[in-house]
């Protein structure tokens, strides 16, 4: 009788031998039916959004990682009726009997005609790895308990699943989204862009973006969510005096920028259990000599691949797009920054931006130097796979015309709400699959073993 390790090895051979077939076939443009129609926002009023019981409750909690190695989470949540302290008590186990504690800050934004409650920041540092810590906050007055499981150490044959969103917003369908993810295995989420959509609304009413924080709670209090900004991010109405970009966003959602040297919040790297992700920001300069440019040179090359084998890659407006919406918004930003995707052997690259779910073969096009004419598109196994999974949910609906006929670089593109799991096994491989919402969890409506471009290249040479 075969051993589990051998029936393993046995399924990731047949499922990579299967994967090698698809390759060599056209691309799949799903016929999979679905409502197209734009979709409805939940109530301010709905129990999705409910403020918890108690006077000066804490709300709307979310953790991040708080700095570069994984030793650190960044605590964030909300009091309304006053500041209260920021306290987060923290311990091994539940309960009350907390021996350590950290102290953060607390502030407050104006946005037009409406004032947030009061934001509250607190950093825990010096966490041991692939550990369960409990966390209270509001303790003296309301006070509330969530748990996190932090990274395993960052070595070369870590497994690890992350999950991947990305304009998720506070629909009926974005609630699916969430559902779904939540029963499957993702231990971190990364995060593509466009959060709340209170932009969608009269003078951005920030209220939504309140509403948007309770309504990701029952995740994000729980396990770090890796933040991407997108361009409902921005938050920027002239005519009205709001002139600060990202103002809400980068009140709300803090990010361990400055571990990584990095100018911005908007733009960060972080090592979590056996990958580097580098966070970029499609609505920030990003031209050749700009803070961003040269700073993503900076993280690209400090990569250590015998510590962290995988390279992932967030930014919210994707750089291969074959849906007419949102079509090409990306190209100048895949033309300055593909070339050392592919020399640093990236291997994947998640996107949002546009609602519907598209995935390419590992591909590149980086021989375009505007006279030689060579400006089609690549298959190339050392090159990165780009998804695109926009398709989180929002009030904008599904994107759902695709330009014809499909390109050959295009592997599974299909207009309807998911989520992704991406499935870190090895040094060598991964597994990604998409879950539309129609279905249940463990059904994957695509999927693709994902070869390590650093590792299984320089092991097959």
């Amino acid at each position: 009788m075969k051993t589990a390790c051998e029936m393993s090895c046995t399924l990731l051979s047949i499922v990579l031998l299967l994967s090698c077939i698809s390759l060599s076939n056209a691309g799949i443009t799903s016929r999979y039916m679905r409502r197209l129609a734009a979709s409805t926002d939940i109530p301010e009023d709905s129990p999705y959004f409910k403020v918890p019981e108690g006077f000066n409750a804490p709300q709307q909690v979310h953790i991040t990682q708080g700095d570069y190695e994984g030793n650190a989470v960044i605590v964030s949540w909300v009091t309304t009726e006053e500041p209260g302290d920021s306290k987060v008590y923290y311990g091994k186990e539940p309960g009350s009997n907390y021996t350590d504690y950290v102290v953060g800050t607390a502030g407050t934004y104006s946005f037009y005609n409406y004032t947030s409650g009061f934001i509250h920041h607190s950093t825990i540092s010096g966490l041991e790895f692939n550990t369960k810590y409990y966390y209270t906050l509001g303790a003296g007055q309301s006070p509330r308990e969530f748990w996190f499981v932090t990274p395993p150490e960052s070595e070369l044959d870590t497994p690890y699943t992350f999950g991947v969103i990305g304009d998720l917003g506070q629909t009926f369908d974005s609630l699916s989204t969430l559902q779904h993810y939540m029963n499957s295995s993702g231990q971190s989420l990364l995060y593509v862009g466009d959060l709340s959509y209170a932009d969608n609304y009269p003078f951005d009413n920030n209220v939504r973006w309140d509403t948007w924080g309770r309504f990701v709670e029952p995740s994000t209090a729980y396990q770090p969510w890796i933040w991407t900004a997108g361009n409902h991010e921005l938050d920027y109405i002239p005519e009205v005096g709001e002139t600060e970009p990202f103002k809400p966003f980068t009140h709300r959602y803090l990010t361990p920028y400055k571990a990584t040297n990095s100018t911005s919040q908007l733009w960060y790297s972080i090592k979590r259990g056996p990958a580097t992700i580098i966070v970029l920001s499609s609505y920030s300069a990003y031209g050749k000599y700009t803070p961003q440019y040269k700073w993503f040179l900076n993280a690209l090359a400090a990569v250590d691949r015998s510590v962290t084998p995988w390279l992932i890659v967030l930014v919210h407006s994707p750089w291969y797009n074959s849906n007419t919406y949102h079509y090409m918004e990306g190209e100048t930003m895949r033309v300055i920054f593909e070339p050392f995707i592919v020399q640093y052997k990236v291997d994947i690259v998640f996107a949002g931006h546009v609602h519907a779910y598209e995935r390419t073969y590992p591909v590149s096009n980086v021989k375009y130097d505007i006279v030689n004419a060579l400006c089609t598109p690549e298959k190339n196994e050392t090159a990165p796979v780009y998804v695109v999974i926009g398709d989180g949910g929002n009030i904008e609906g599904l994107a759902g015309v695709y330009t014809q006929p499909q390109p050959a670089y295009s592997a599974f593109r299909e207009a309807s709400f998911g989520h992704g799991l991406f499935e870190i096994y090895n040094h060598t491989h991964a597994y990604f699959t998409w879950h539309r919402n129609q279905d249940g969890e463990k059904v994957a409506a695509d999927s693709a073993i994902i070869l390590n471009k650093y590792w299984y290249s320089a092991t097959s040479a």
